[in-house]
This record gives structure tokens, sequence and C-alpha cells, in this order.
């Protein structure tokens, strides 16, 4: 066995023992062998750079900024809710509709990040249900796995082919070269899948009276933080328009906690995550927890000259991706200054 092989071997170890423990992060991981490859003369710094000019590696590192694009805008969530409203009470409904939006996903953007993506949706549609999520994860499995084969970026394999037979003189492949074989193996797993569920693994009857994990409506209700929603929009001649979250300090001044902002743009609105230093805006719509029973809404509304918004659903709730919410964040308190001490703005930075 040769040196240079025996150093490619260790780097290799070490890069996958860093990968493992995920520390530092992946992109470091990767920074530090392209760097340490040329240190130790296996290969040259040309040849380490090499790989920025093949367009296929550049494909791949857009297609890791599409999916998290598809993560912050909330379209993968989105289409969660969308998959709720339109399955309704049928279960075959529900799996093949979860198959094809998550073999729909998979054709643009990485399989794993699909199923991370849609693993809390699943539970949380079979905990609406009361569907088996066993039931319903493995479809979600396997509609992630044949994703790979709809199109030409849905898996990297696809395109380290594809940038080989280009390189050898073929002619490549389209980016639909895949989809007719692809598509009619979605379309045989989802009908395996239909008829198969029944014999997966079912949670036992007597599992169903553990205690179940809390969620962010156990806690709203439990808390009562139902009843301390508002929505108001910052007008013309209101007092805080100009002023910053920390001059303003609604905690102290009016008892209430800011949760998150609501800013228009050119094109779409955007939640603004109120820092200290965050400047308010004429139109700022602000989502407030008003924690202290002591005040009147109405009368600081008309103290700030605050237009008053509806607040529609689960408000607390269906905000929470958004806000960042977690259930963590949420410990008992019994009186009013506790509760000034917890609020669900304090889990992130204070404003």
């Amino acid at each position: 066995m040769s040196g240079d092989l025996v150093i490619v071997l260790l780097l290799l170890v070490a890069a996958v023992a860093m990968f493992a423990v995920n520390k530092p992060r992946m992109d470091a991981v990767a920074l530090i062998m392209m760097v340490l490859l040329p240190f130790t003369g296996v290969i040259s710094i040309g040849e380490a750079l090499t790989g920025f000019s093949d367009p296929n590696i550049v494909l791949i590192a857009a297609l890791f900024v599409i999916g998290d694009g598809l993560v912050r805008t909330g379209v993968a969530q989105r289409l969660g809710d969308w998959l709720i409203v339109r399955a309704g009470s049928s279960g075959t409904k529900l799996l093949v509709l979860l198959m094809l939006v998550v073999g729909g996903l998979g054709a643009v953007m990485r399989s794993t990040g699909v199923v991370a993506i849609f693993i809390p949706i699943v539970l949380r549609i079979a905990r609406n249900t009361g569907t088996p999520p066993s039931q319903l994860m493995m479809p979600l499995s396997f509609a992630a796995l044949i994703s790979g084969m709809l199109t030409l970026v849905a898996t990297a394999p696809n395109l380290v082919v594809n940038a080989e037979l280009v390189r050898t003189g073929a002619a490549g492949f389209q980016f639909f070269s895949f989809t007719p074989f692809g598509v009619p193996i979605l379309v045989l797993g989802i009908v395996y899948m239909i008829f198969a569920r029944r014999w997966l693994t079912v949670k036992a009857a007597s599992d169903a009276n553990e205690v179940a994990r809390p969620s962010l409506r156990t806690w709203i209700e439990r808390y009562g933080l139902a009843d301390r929603e508002h929505r108001v929009m910052i007008t013309e001649q209101s007092p805080l328009v100009g002023k910053t979250v920390r001059e303003v300090d609604p905690r102290t001044s009016y008892g209430a906690n800011l949760l998150a902002i609501e800013r228009k743009g050119r094109l779409s609105s955007a939640l603004v995550h109120p820092l200290p230093d965050t400047e308010l805006l004429s139109g700022d719509i602000l989502f407030i927890d008003l924690f202290s029973a002591d005040l009147d809404p109405a009368a600081i509304r008309a103290q700030l000259a605050l237009e008053e918004l509806p607040v529609s659903g689960a408000y607390f709730a269906d905000l929470a991706q958004g806000w960042g919410w977690r259930n963590a964040c949420c410990r008992p308190r019994q009186d009013s200054q506790a509760r000034r001490r917890w609020s669900p703005s304090s889990a992130r930075t204070p404003a």
C-alpha cells in the first residue's frame, strides 16, 4: 500500500468521524479536506479546485439552496397543510397524495431533506386522523427513494453518471430522461403501499393510554394563551413609528410580549423576529401576547394609534413554525412576575 493511499484513507476516516459527530459543520469539513489533500502532496492545488469548474458540482450546490429555500419560505409546510385538507378522512387518498407530494418535491431537491421536512407533518396527520404512524412513514420513505428516478437532478448519482457520459463524448441525459421510468415505478409503489399498509405494524391498543408528548396546542390550552393574542397594525399617526423595540420596551411599559412583526415587502410579506434594535415602521403588523390582565387592550390601541386586525383560528399554533416556537420553551409559572420572565419570545432573543 502506497503512502498516498494511506494518507487518503486516514483523511477519509477523519472526515467520516467529523460527519458522524457533526463537529465542525459539514461545509467546514469539506473545506478542511480540500486544504489538507494539497498540503500533504497527494494532489495539487489545481486538482483540488478542478471540481468547481464542473457544472454538475455547481448544480448540486444550487439544489441545496433550492431545498433550503422551499423550507424557509414555507412552501413545504403549506404542501403539508394542503395535504391534510385535501385528504380528509380517507386513508387511501391520504396515502396517494402523500406519496405524490413527496415524490414531486424529491424530484427537485434531496430526498433526505424531503423526509426530514415531512416527518413532523406525517406525525401530525397521523395524530389528527387517528392513523397509525407506521402506515404513513413507510410510504413516505418509499416515495422519497423513488423520487430519485424522476428527474436528472433528483439525486447526485444521476448527475455524476451524466457528467461521465458527457466527458467520454456521449450525448448525456436530458432533464426528464429518467421520468418515463420513474413515474411508472412511483405508481406501482403507490399501488403496492395501498395493499401492503394493512400488514405494517399497528400500534397496540394498550399504548393508547401512554402519555403523549405535549404539543404547542396543549401548552396553549393549559396556560390560557389563546385569550391573550392580539394582532395590530401601526398607523402613520402612531408614536411607535421610528422607535426601536428597546425604546418602546413593550414588556415593562405595556405588559405585552412582542412575538413577531409582519412587514410588507414589494412582492410579499415576511415575518421579522423583533430584536432590540429593530425599528418599527408605519404599516408593520405586530403579533402581541398581552400577558397582563390588568390592562385594557382597547385603551392601549387608542393611546398608541394601533389598528386592530382580526385573529382567526388557533393563532399561536398556526404561526408556530414562522416564529420558531419549541415545546421545550414552555415552563409553568404561577404569578404575573414569573409569566413575564417566561414568554414565547423569551425562548429566543428578548425583545
